[in-house]
Order: C-alpha cells, then structure tokens, then sequence
C-alpha cells in the first residue's frame, strides 16, 4: 500500500490515509487500496469495528474525489463500478461497525464517505462539504440518499445547493457527527468507543448493521423514476459547464457557468 496505512490491534482495525501530496484525495489508486484494505479486514474474524481516519494533525481529513480523474464528457462520473462507488459500498456492507474520526475538512466524495460510516467523530476543526454545484456534476442517487438518511432533505439541499462547509458545531447539531471532542481528545475517545463496541457480542453488532443498512436503503423507487433520474443526469455530464466545471478547477479559476 503506498497511499494508506494500516494496522489491526484488539479487534479493531485501522485505515489511514497517507497521500499529503494530494491533501488525501480519493484518487482510483487510494480508492483501489482502501477496496483491497477493506476485503482483507472484512476476511479477518478478529476484526470487530473499523476506524478511517488521518495522520493526526492533518487540516483536510480528504480533498474527495480527485479532479484530474473526472470522465470527459459524456460519460457518467458516478457509476455503479467507480472505485468510489465500490469503496462507499463496502463501507457500508462491512461486516462490522465503520467509525470516521474526522479531523480537518471533508470535501466532495470524502463528505459521501464520511456520511456511510456507521459512526462520525469530529474536533473543532472538522467541516463538510459537498461540492459537485461548483464543478457542474450531477451527483447520483445514491449519493443523495446517503445525505437524506444523515441530515434530512432540508439540510441535504442547503448543502448540495450552496457547496460550502458546514461548520464542526453545526455538523454536531444536524447529526453529522455523534460527537465533537477537542483534538486532543479526539484519538482517545474514538478509539475508547471502539474499544467498547469491541467488547460487545461481535455477531449480534453485525447483524444489527445489516438490518440497519437493510432499512435505509428501503425506499421504494419505481423503474420509470429511476430512468428519468438519470436522464436528467445526462443533461448536466453531457453539458458545456460540466467542461468548465473541471476546467476551472484545473486551472485554478473561478468558473464561468452558463446552464448549457
């Protein structure tokens, strides 16, 4: 593994990203390492909850999605086989609790990942963002049902409408994080939570999180729904801002959006 770390000790697991270079982006690499991490952790019958995190003292938790990895136009940026997707679903089908100690900013398809964790744990200075408004992406379905099942409509659409940060205090009260502890507490008291869970029955915890995840994806989405959905989702990865979305990013500017 070159861009994460990980370790295992007392029934709990580790995954820790180390890509500073790129401020912990989600490249198809880190993903692809997470993936591999995850089905090695999901084979081991010692491991009883799972911790993703960064290197302490880091100011962004993850900068999401990497850009320069966007599809050209035309093509889906999110679908069922992207190594995001795949990396989310196995966070959320984890034989066992999944906790994010959040410290620094989450951003784009990190703030996804952060939000299927079973757990959020955050210091002051955890934010989130959900940011696919400023770079012209149409953000998939599932992806919005995790923001629903989170924080609710009414705050999932302030958040994609707006893309800015939701503070570390706000993010506490909308029920993003479980908890908000100093930074100096935040490696003890994650790891004192897991411990915890750690010593609870290991087979009635991950039965309780299959029928948790079981229930949060039960909405009823007729066929006819879903495609509409998605060809309103062609409109905007087939658009001119969608270009200008990445283009701007790349070339550091603030982009010029034009609804076509």
């Amino acid at each position: 593994m070159e861009h994460i770390l990980t370790s295992s000790e007392q029934h709990v697991a580790t995954i820790t990203f180390n890509h500073p270079e790129t401020r912990n982006s989600l490249s198809r690499q880190v993903l692809e390492e997470m993936l591999r991490a995850i089905e090695a952790f999901s084979a081991d019958p010692d491991v009883r909850v799972l911790v993703l995190r960064a290197p302490g003292g880091s100011n962004v938790w993850s900068s999401g999605f990497n850009i320069h990895e966007l599809p050209v136009s035309g093509r889906d940026p999110l679908s069922y086989n992207d190594p995001l997707e795949c990396v989310l679903r196995a966070v959320q089908r984890f034989h066992s609790p999944v906790i994010a100690m959040i410290e620094g900013s989450v951003w784009g398809g990190a703030c996804d990942l952060s939000f299927v964790c079973d757990i959020a744990i955050g210091c002051p200075s955890s934010s989130f963002a959900i940011t696919p408004a400023k770079l012209g992406l149409p953000y998939n379905i599932s992806g919005v049902m995790h923001f629903f099942n989170i924080v609710g409509p009414r705050i999932a659409r302030e958040m994609f409408y707006t893309a800015e940060p939701i503070s570390a205090e706000r993010a506490l009260q909308v029920g993003i994080l479980n908890h908000l502890v100093s930074v100096e507490e935040l490696e003890p008291f994650t790891y004192g939570l897991a411990h915890r869970i750690a010593a609870n029955a290991p087979l009635a915890n991950r039965v309780m999180k299959e029928q948790m995840r079981l229930l949060a994806d039960s909405y009823p989405l007729r066929t006819e729904t879903f495609e509409y959905v998605q060809g309103l989702r062609r409109l905007v990865y087939d658009s001119s801002d969608y270009q200008e979305g990445k283009d701007a990013f790349l070339e550091k500017r603030k982009p010029v959006f034009k609804g076509e």
